[in-house]
């Protein structure tokens, strides 16, 4: 009886599930399919106290016990929220106290506290075999002030004379990790080929997949395209995302074509994180960002976004001090994020939320106990999504409408349309549709409603306050009566049996 039973409550379910999945054509995997988690080495997890020398978890600018161990020993829990690439901060030997890894001391050896190279290597296998792609944090401005350069007689020239970084060169965090330290001269070909060897030798010795360059304007284009053609030798595919820091966009074109593959989007942190940290922004500034960068970019596709990152306040903090709900404010945010032509990076933490104000704040030790269930569930829908609807990640990007705090995007790639609705007010709001095919359906995947065309060709679609939905437009399949037959009779028959079995029973 107990078998019969569950036979006949699984055949409504697996019917429903053959008729509701199509299959999704599998194309080749671009770096704008991406979808990176950004960690700090040290403020990630702690695999292996033998490191811990000199570890001092009260001093927020001191380290904390993370290391690459504890990386590893996280992989599936990044892996399990959907994300397909892991960016490190840097892990190369730094000079005392440098816990966030920029203060380089040797560009080819492992930080001991975060290590050994053999740690490195298994953390790119490991990775790999959840397919999962690894970028490395490279810095090539500058080197910490105890670099055996600083001290060599004859090296003097591989630096700037005696320039330093200066504070206005470099944003927020990196006014104070990189100021005063010494500015490498990346025209100097002993530089060039030292740093280009450095480059191959974790290439060659890890298989990363890419590097992340810090403050990019503070190094000559020159060198960018030596170091670019170096490694696309070794891999075609390998990739350099460039931190640039500058403030004309029109200078991004000759970044580019020094072999800059991809950049951090700082407008559109800018633009994100100021409409959705408070109730009833406008939203009128994230799509003239994407306006903007179609101008100024070569491939707008491979631009990286972000809502926290080592240099800003965690958008959690800001919420809070704007008097938000932080949960449904990342939700918000996050919906966004994850539906915008360009590939997420999600800052450690931000599943939690962390909470945190200006750094070293902002970067405190993982906290994989606590956290958010809501929200870290919504990270891993979107995730899927990008994954299961290549329109979110390759499609057009066309604004709908945009009035009071509610905006409308629609995503076109190939044969697939989304529409993507978000409501930032406090207050219920409705807009009509009309830009869309006849005789559709817009089926939410968040909250799972369906907006149906109605008699006069339009499609009424209203939102709560303060939420966002993402849509598949498709087939307007109406009730299927068919179906919703089929299930009744298996009803049915389930409980003639459960009757008939009954009765025999009392006999």
């Amino acid at each position: 009886m107990r078998k019969l039973t569950m036979v006949l409550m699984f055949i409504p379910f697996l019917l429903f599930y053959a008729f509701e999945t199509e299959a999704v054509e599998k194309e080749e995997r671009r770096w704008q399919d991406e979808s990176m988690y950004y960690i700090m080495v040290d403020r990630f997890m702690n695999g292996n106290t033998e490191n811990d020398y000199e570890v001092d978890k009260d001093n927020p600018e001191a380290y904390h016990g993370g290391d690459l161990q504890g990386v590893i020993d996280q992989l599936d829990y990044i892996e399990e929220m959907g994300f397909t690439s892991i960016m490190l901060s840097p892990i190369m030997k730094n000079t005392e106290e440098g816990y966030h890894g920029y203060w380089i001391d040797d560009f080819m050896q492992v930080e001991g506290h975060f290590g050994t190279i053999e740690d490195a290597q298994r953390l790119v296998e490991e990775a790999h075999n959840r397919d999962l792609k690894v970028i490395f944090e490279f810095v090539v401005s500058h080197t910490g002030n105890e670099h055996p350069w600083l001290e060599e007689s004859g090296q003097e020239d591989k630096y700037f004379d005696s320039e330093a970084m200066e504070e206005n060169d470099v944003a927020s965090v990196e006014n104070t990790w990189l100021s005063n330290l010494p500015r490498l001269n990346t025209d100097h070909p002993e530089v060039q080929s030292q740093l280009t060897e450095a480059a191959q030798f974790w290439k060659e010795e890890t298989g990363v997949d890419g590097f992340r360059l810090s403050s990019i304007n503070q190094v000559s284009k020159e060198f960018l395209s030596i170091f670019n053609e170096s490694l696309k030798l070794l891999d075609d595919d390998f990739i350099l995302i460039g931190d640039v820091n500058v403030e004309d966009p029109d200078d991004i074109e000759a970044y580019e074509s020094a072999g800059i593959d991809s950049f951090v989007n700082d407008p559109f942190y800018e633009a994100a994180s100021g409409s959705f940290n408070h109730t009833d922004a406008s939203l009128d500034s994230l799509f003239k960002v994407w306006q903007s960068s179609l101008q100024n970019f070569e491939n707008p596709e491979l631009l990286g976004h972000y809502l926290d990152d080592p240099s800003t306040k965690r958008f959690t903090r800001v919420a809070v001090e704007e008097g938000g709900n932080p949960v449904t404010r990342w939700k918000l945010a996050l919906t966004h994020m994850f539906t915008s032509p360009g590939y997420p990076i999600l800052t450690y933490g931000s599943e939690v939320p962390l909470d945190g104000g200006e750094p070293p704040d902002n970067l405190k030790m993982m906290n994989f106990k606590g956290g958010d269930e809501e929200l870290k569930q919504h990270i891993e829908k979107l995730n899927s999504m990008r994954e299961e609807f290549p329109v979110l990640r390759r499609g057009t990007y066309e604004e709908l409408f945009n009035s009071d705090g509610l905006a409308v995007i629609k995503r076109v790639y190939k044969e697939e349309t989304m529409v993507i609705a978000m409501n930032n007010s406090p207050r219920t709001q409705a807009v009509d549709l009309t830009e869309l095919p006849d005789d559709q359906q817009m089926r939410g995947l968040l909250e799972d409603g369906v907006v149906r065309q109605n008699g006069e060709g339009v499609y009424k679609l209203g939102m709560e306050r303060e939420t966002a939905d993402v849509f598949v437009v498709e087939e307007d399949k109406g009730l299927n009566w068919l179906f919703i037959g089929f299930v009744g009779g298996v009803l049915l028959l389930f409980v003639t049996a459960v009757i008939v079995i009954s009765l025999k029973n009392k006999e």
